[in-house]
């Protein structure tokens, strides 16, 4: 069984080919990831891909509303699918504080970005909470 952090990092896996727009269907690429990967599916996974996708506008409209003046298309790919999948856990996981997305986020940025990307992401996802919060 797979742990939260596994489990996110199935996600980001998943999240970043789906950015390279290869599958019009959602559940192939799902489905052939997991295999591929040899993962196994758990509802977190499943949760948070499809929910990213169904509001993948409400998200990336928080990346873009505080990227400072980045385009959402310049924004690696990496850093993109982390931070939408903390942005998804802030909006839609009441279990998850928003500190805990953060947290992970950064964690995940550590180990698949640069540290420049850090403080970019850490930037951008502690804005969102800030507004969550009013």
């Amino acid at each position: 069984m797979l742990n939260r952090r596994e489990s996110r990092e199935a996600v980001l896996g998943l999240v970043f080919e789906n950015e390279y727009g290869c599958y019009e269907d959602k559940n192939e690429l799902y489905a052939n990831a997991l295999a591929a990967r040899e993962i196994e599916e758990n509802e977190y996974i499943k949760t948070v891909f499809f929910g990213i996708i169904e509001k993948s506008e409400e998200i990336d409209a928080y990346i873009e509303k505080y990227a400072k003046g980045r385009k959402l298309s310049r924004i690696a790919k990496v850093a993109k699918a982390i931070m939408r999948i903390a942005i998804y856990e802030m909006l839609y996981i009441d279990s998850i504080p928003a500190s805990v997305a953060i947290n992970e986020a950064v964690e995940l940025i550590k180990v698949y970005d640069d540290e420049k990307t850090k403080g970019f992401v850490n930037g951008v996802l502690n804005s969102v909470k800030e507004e969550l919060e009013k």
